[in-house]
């Protein structure tokens, strides 16, 4: 077999294996929403405790990215893949063995450990294993994969409660963790970060921080913005997160050096992706409801409808890839956060208590096609703004600004609904629902406006190879940093 022939062999084990490991991670992200109320029938505990099924999973994978990014700097990536796709194995096995709530919200937080870990190491090995004129392709295929899991998430969950049981949410995962730990050990190639020891204050500042603020976020709109819990997280994260801006600032290693943000294409992706985070993950948390408590769809009917919209990554996002490889990745994440305002203003514009699907439809497209251009060169631009040695931290940094993106965006939509609307009828639902979607758009809107901030760097066929036969090279230093 001829070196070449190889390296592409390795080229696509590492575009399936870790497309299929994202997958895993983003999937059980949602795929629990609405399986609820069969949980509930079979394992008991107030509302309370189903929500934390929920959450236990998102603050554990949020707050620890970070660091699971770290340890496979330290480590070696692989190798921690391997943890953790083995955590998060084992302990949806838990999970779905659960015969009481309180394993199954502490088998859920488990699996979030083993999928921070997982997630952030993916991109880090995809890039390593991609020569630089393909990553734009590469990075489509595994955000459409990852799109599929976001998309499919609440119709997998409701379909397999539906017709099987609750349980297979979970033992879905295994066979799949199962199959992707021998093919992982044998078909990625090792890498590394700089090698730089732990850092163990920074981690235990940004993991306390981020868990202070993503549990006020979380809880807030459930028992309210000024419980004291809610208030101490908030504050008392918000002061972990300064310290930890101070620390990294004068740290000889830190886990995030802060000079990274001196770059405005890292800055700049990173404000862009937070941002976007906010506005769609709040919006969609809304239209799910609007779509079953208004419209009566089953969950399945409205996972269905909603295709058009968090489905369409899948058709779109290797079409920005490629697009991003030719002409760079920013222009492309501007038009598609831009096209993603639209569709929120429209869906705003045509929402009514008896909306048909019909109206909905052009909004709901446009939305999606926005996603899909986004989420592709989003991961080229935030890669190819930092060192090779430094695409860990980098990934694990822009998955938890995703992260906390998310949970704040559902926190403030929750909050405008509530303050304009409420559940009482589908009048009183969607005379909360608009506002909160102009809010969404608009948010959005800002996110595209960082993303215009970004330098202008010109696709990855023409980034300079530095004599490299093979077009492996990296972009050179004044390009990434500028």
């Amino acid at each position: 077999m001829s070196e070449q022939t190889a390296h592409r062999g390795g080229t696509v084990w590492a575009l399936v294996i870790t497309s299929v490991a994202g997958f895993m991670a983003a999937l059980d992200n949602l795929v629990v929403t609405t399986a609820l109320p069969s949980i509930r029938e079979d394992l008991g505990g107030a509302l309370d405790d189903l929500e934390w099924t929920v959450s236990a999973y998102t603050l554990t994978f949020a707050v620890l990215l970070m660091f699971g990014a770290a340890l496979g700097d330290r480590f070696g990536r692989r190798r921690m893949l391997l943890v953790g796709l083995t955590v998060f194995t084992g302990a949806s096995a838990a999970a779905a063995l659960s015969s009481g709530i309180d394993g199954l919200i502490a088998a859920r937080a488990v699996q979030g450990v083993g999928a921070a870990i997982m997630m952030p190491l993916t991109l880090t090995l995809l890039t390593a294993a991609v020569p630089v004129a393909k990553r734009g392709m590469a990075y489509g295929i595994w955000g459409a994969v990852n799109g599929l899991a976001v998309a499919s998430g609440p119709l997998i969950g409701g379909s397999l409660t539906e017709h099987i049981s609750w349980h297979w949410i979970f033992w879905l995962n295994v066979p799949l963790g199962l199959a992707l730990l021998p093919l992982a050990r044998l078909r990625l190639a090792e890498s590394f970060g700089t090698g730089a020891p732990l850092d163990v204050p920074g981690t235990l500042l940004a993991s306390g921080g981020l868990f202070g603020v993503l549990y006020g976020l979380v809880r807030g709109p459930v028992v309210g913005w000024t419980g004291s819990l809610v208030l101490t997280g908030l504050i008392a994260g918000g002061v972990l997160l300064v310290a930890f801006v101070g620390y990294s600032v004068r740290a000889k290693n830190p886990m995030l050096p802060m000079r990274l943000f001196r770059s405005r294409a890292f800055s700049g992706i990173n404000a862009a992706s937070l941002l976007m985070f906010l506005g769609m993950f709040g919006s969609i948390f809304l239209l799910s409801q609007y779509m079953q408590g208004v419209l009566g769809y089953s969950p399945t009917e409205a996972g269905l409808r909603m295709l058009p919209w968090t489905g369409m990554p899948m058709l779109v996002a290797p079409i920005a890839g490629i697009l991003s490889d030719r002409v760079g990745g920013r222009p492309v994440v501007a038009v598609g956060l831009f096209l993603q305002a639209v569709g929120l203003g429209w869906m705003a514009a045509v929402v009514t208590a008896d909306a048909s699907y019909a109206s909905q439809l052009p909004a709901l497209i446009v939305s999606g096609v926005g996603m899909g251009l986004f989420f592709a060169p989003a991961a080229n631009l935030v890669m190819s703004s930092v060192l090779p040695t430094e695409q860990g931290i980098a990934s694990g940094a822009n998955n938890a600004l995703r992260e906390v993106g998310g949970a704040l965006g559902i926190a403030v939509m929750a909050s405008i609904f509530s303050a304009q609307g409420g559940y009482e009828s589908g009048q009183t639902f969607v005379d909360g629902l608009k506002p909160a979607l102009v809010t969404g758009s608009a948010i959005v809107v800002l996110a595209a406006v960082a993303a215009l901030l970004i330098p202008v760097t010109g696709g990855a066929a023409r980034v300079e190879r530095a004599g490299s036969p093979d077009g492996r090279a990296e972009p050179s230093l004044e390009k990434a940093a500028s």
